[in-house]
């Protein structure tokens, strides 16, 4: 009997290790089951990490109707003329009058023409577009369309009216974009818009800067002194003379140096051009009954400290807008040395801000492509982008006063001749099929013309259909014209009692009770498997009696 003792004890002593390993099995599977410790995928955690203390971010703090500032039409500092104004420049390479833009092309804006002819008998008639930036030149391709609207910077050289003079050489490029329409139909060039209007406001100017007492005498960059022949943008110089040919007409001894590569900073270097002036200008604009606003201007710092006088300024000023039904179109920005690209590991805590893209609910923001589709290297990154358009190998109107042909060139920083681009000329493209929306569907305000322009657009494959390079991706100008946009017809619609409500709650909860339940039932298998050891290991001890 002792042996058959021994041996129940040791079957006894192994029921008991059974049970003991079950239970710490049963209480792992709990644990580690339990909805309070189970891995939620990234997309349904909420953010445990808090910004720093007035440090990075990607969204501006509420708008401050307060912050509005009072328009009174007037420069905010006395500025005086540094560097000579654009002149008609020879350049080595003219421009193919018959040859249309790549990003015209790219864009169908051909077909969009005869589209919008056929549908309205104009293309953006009646649609007047605020280009706010270095002044409009009344250009010939303009056919008597641009109107004076102000001026921030003056005094002006011949008394020309506010707002029609563009010594930089850069608004007259971004409002041909827009509204550009050559009597020739054989030249390749043409404007989005061209029926629409221009009204310029003269905003900012590199060629102007803050007056100073005992100053030297006004120079061009090539050392010559103001109205020389031989003048060309800040930091450039003209090549030698010869007989070559811009726009297909042959050059005069003088220069231009149409457009600007390295972008428009606002602020900098004491030229001129301030946050504050830019938002009373969008106000004057708002004002003058503009139906869309183009600011190829911006300004760039660190994403660093809290946000300044001028930003609130203008982020007043463009809410002002878009609530009194202005559509506001601004360029993305261009890196540059004092505005690095956003390229960080977390592109949602940018390391540099722009502004006025920064204020994104109010702003159609422009990044720029290049000829083959991709983001230009220059475009600046960043979770404020809406969409983007052509911004490279730019052909538009020669800025130079009394010119009367294309422009395709400009000097850069080392005196030598290249080609005009920049997010600059990417969003005076955006601004066109804005004019043309507006034009098409004059029901439409302009949240929603913003709407369909982004909803429309090439969406990239990334999810949520956009991204932090061309936002909501390439625009469409056909699919903006012609989609049936379902928002727009959506109407609020009160449900039956005996339907659900809306599921529009949050999926944490749903997740973490998901994963509870499949916690309970990963235990209870557990807990069935050791009952059924335990059962068996019992059997076995007691002679005669069967595992059920």
């Amino acid at each position: 009997m002792a042996p058959a003792r021994k041996s129940r004890g040791t079957r006894v002593r192994r029921t008991g290790l059974a049970g003991r390993t079950g239970t710490v099995l049963l209480a792992a599977g709990i644990g580690v089951l339990s909805p309070a410790s189970v891995a939620l995928p990234a997309w349904a955690q909420q953010s445990s990490v808090a910004p720093e203390a007035g440090g990075y971010f990607a969204t501006p703090p509420p708008v401050d109707p307060g912050s509005l500032p009072s328009d009174d039409g007037k420069p905010d500092k006395t500025y005086e003329q540094k560097t000579s104004c654009v002149k008609r420049s020879e350049l080595d390479k003219g421009v193919e009058l018959k040859n249309r833009p790549w990003g015209q092309d790219y864009l169908q804006i051909d077909t969009v023409h005869k589209l919008m002819r056929g549908a309205n008998n104009s293309v953006g008639g009646g649609v007047t577009v605020a280009v706010i930036d270095t002044g409009v030149t009344p250009h010939p391709f303009f056919q008597g369309r641009v109107e004076s609207g102000g001026d921030y910077v003056g005094p002006r050289t011949n008394n020309t009216p506010e707002g029609l003079e563009d010594c930089d050489g850069h608004g007259t490029e971004v409002a041909g974009i827009i509204a550009g329409n050559p009597p020739d139909p054989s030249t390749g060039f043409k404007g989005v818009a061209p029926d629409a209007k221009i009204l310029s406001i003269r905003q900012s100017s590199q060629n102007y800067e803050v007056k100073k007492e005992d100053t030297p005498p006004a120079t061009s960059s090539s050392g010559a002194p103001p109205g020389s022949s031989s003048s060309a943008p800040p930091g450039s110089q003209l090549p030698p003379q010869s007989n070559g040919a811009v726009g297909g007409r042959p050059a005069d001894a003088d220069g231009t140096a149409p457009g600007q590569d390295k972008g428009r900073q606002q602020e900098q270097g004491g030229t001129a051009g301030t946050l504050t002036t830019l938002a009373k200008a969008v106000i004057r604009a708002t004002d003058k009954q503009a139906k869309v606003i183009n600011m190829s201007v911006d300004n760039c710092r660190a994403a660093t400290g809290a946000i300044s006088k001028g930003e609130k300024e203008l982020q007043a000023a463009v809410n002002y807008a878009v609530e009194r039904d202005v559509v506001v179109v601004a360029a993305a920005g261009n890196v540059s040395e004092n505005c690095p690209q956003n390229d960080q590991a977390d592109p949602n805590m940018p390391k540099m801000i722009v502004t006025p893209p920064w204020f994104a609910d109010d702003v159609l923001s422009v990044a720029a492509i290049q000829k083959d589709g991709s983001v230009a290297d220059f475009s600046v990154h960043g979770p404020w982008i809406s969409v983007a358009a052509p911004g490279t190998e730019i052909i538009s109107l020669d800025p130079a006063a009394g010119s009367d042909g294309l422009a395709n060139l400009t000097f850069d920083g080392s005196g030598k001749p290249g080609e005009i681009q920049g997010t600059s000329f990417a969003a005076p493209y955006v601004a066109g099929v804005a004019a043309l929306v507006r034009a098409k569907f004059p029901d439409l305000k302009a949240r929603a013309v913003m709407e369909r322009i982004k909803a429309t657009a090439q969406h990239p494959a990334a999810p949520g259909g956009r991204d932090n390079f061309v936002g909501f991706g390439v625009i469409d100008p056909i699919a903006a014209l012609t989609a049936s946009v379902p928002a727009e017809k959506a109407q609020p619609v009160q449900l039956p009692s005996d339907m659900p409500p809306a599921d529009d709650r949050a999926k944490t909860p749903m997740i973490v009770a998901l994963a509870g339940t499949g916690g309970g039932l990963v235990a209870l298998l557990i807990t069935l498997f050791v009952v059924h050891s335990i059962r068996r290991n019992r059997a076995v001890a007691t002679p005669g009696r069967k595992t059920p």
